[in-house]
């Protein structure tokens, strides 16, 4: 029997270590989603000075790259963080892409903005695995998924922050370049004090609620995830509503700046703020509910998930409708209430699969999901530029994004928790 020391898994100490990870990570997250949002805030700046993007299929085209290669890159990333070192994986993830980012604010071709935006999208796909699965090793059970929701706010601020780059991009003297040197630099010097701070779990934590097992190779990792049933579920619930996620997030101050006739900046701090705002409350919320409600039945995590399903649906027919019917006020209530959704399904993602797979396989198999997700975010974010440039309803496109979610609600339900998950 292993003798409890100064990192078991009820002392105070390991507790305070738990939550320094997630205060660690949480600028890594934000930094991560800022330099993605960015971009989608200073659209018209940036297509306005790199006039040779030319279409809003090629601007779909460069949004969609992003996710393509984040997408292959996922699970390599999420293997080599299980098979190796997640606070290794995390660092030099962060130092590459903060690299990128800056050189992003140096490019002056669709070319060259094209391969900018590849290059950040493989070096990205590399964090949010492993930082997910570290902190699932640090929190066992009773705060897991609360500890999952307070780093997922930092991804939240990161988008709100990205919604103000509207704003910056219009400073004569700053501009969109300038925000993307100043992000940039941001990440690179964190990057080094992150990695003498940052730790892995130590083994004794891990054992305190698992068996733990040797490390599969990649083929072994494949085939055991591919043959969980309930991992397969999941995958696909994952994936069915970042179609509409992508494309709120990637396109929705396009959209309002458009339809609404209002600024850029406007625009932007609309599309990002409002629902990232009520994202960041309701994954702290869902996070304890969903700890709270696992007292009573494994299944606690898989109904709050279900629940934020359910909120996503109506938010989508309203987000869609809301042009068409002169309301912004609509347009603003609904991505709230998506927010709402997106936060009670956010927080428990990297939960439920830790209730479907082994320690050593979590990084994977959240790689894995983020493979399929991205792949199909990248083309519904090229489908919705092609869409738009053939004047397809608003109304139409996320009535279909809403009828996916329906299914996707009924996905979660048939996810079936391992007997001693936690």
């Amino acid at each position: 029997m292993n003798t409890p020391g100064p990192l078991a898994p009820n002392s105070s100490s390991a507790t305070r270590l738990a939550w320094l990870i997630v205060g660690l990570l949480f600028p890594v997250a934000l930094l991560n989603y800022l330099d993605r949002q960015m971009i989608a805030s200073m659209k018209v700046s940036v297509m306005g000075e790199i006039t040779d993007i030319g279409s809003e299929a090629n601007w779909g085209h460069m949004l969609a790259s992003f996710k393509w290669v984040y997408a292959i890159f996922s699970p390599i990333g999420g293997y080599i963080a299980d098979r190796f070192s997640r606070k290794y994986t995390i660092c030099a993830s962060l130092f590459f892409w903060s690299l990128i980012t800056y050189l992003t604010g140096h490019v002056s071709t669709f070319q060259e903005l094209y391969w900018a935006r590849t290059a950040m999208g493989i070096s990205e796909a590399f964090y949010i695995p492993a930082a997910l699965a570290l902190i699932t090793d640090f929190h066992q059970g009773s705060t897991r998924s609360r500890a999952v929701g307070v780093h997922q706010m930092g991804i939240y601020c990161g988008v709100m922050l990205g919604g103000f780059a509207g704003y910056s991009a219009e400073w004569p003297d700053f501009g969109w370049r300038g925000s993307f040197n100043v992000t940039g630099l941001v990440g690179i010097l964190y990057a080094l004090p992150l990695l003498f701070l940052l730790k892995d779990a130590p083994r004794r934590i891990l054992e305190a609620n698992e068996t733990l097992e040797a490390k599969p190779s990649a083929w072994a990792a494949a085939r055991e995830l591919f043959t969980n049933l309930s991992f397969i579920l999941l995958v696909l619930y994952f994936t069915l509503p970042a179609l509409a996620g992508w494309v709120v997030r990637d396109w929705m101050p396009a959209i309002l700046q458009q339809e609404f006739n209002i600024s850029q900046g406007k625009a932007g701090v609309s599309a990002a703020l409002y629902w990232q705002g009520a994202a960041l409350v309701s994954a702290v919320l869902g996070g304890w509910l969903a700890d709270k409600w696992m007292r009573k039945t494994q299944r606690g995590r898989i109904y709050v998930s279900a629940i934020g399903m359910v909120c996503i649906i109506p938010a989508l027919f309203g987000v869609g409708n809301a042009p068409a019917l002169d309301s912004f006020a609509l347009a603003i209530a609904s991505l709230v209430l998506f927010g709402i959704g997106w936060g009670f399904f956010d927080c428990n993602n990297m939960p439920i699969l830790s209730q479907i797979t082994r320690p050593e396989l979590r990084a994977t198999g959240y790689g894995v999901m983020n493979f399929v997700s991205m792949m199909c975010g990248g083309g519904a974010d090229w489908g919705f530029g092609f869409m738009s440039d053939r004047g397809v309803p608003l109304n139409m496109i996320f009535g279909v994004f809403a009828g996916v979610c329906v299914i996707s609600v009924a996905l979660v339900l048939m996810i079936r928790p391992r007997e001693r998950a936690v």
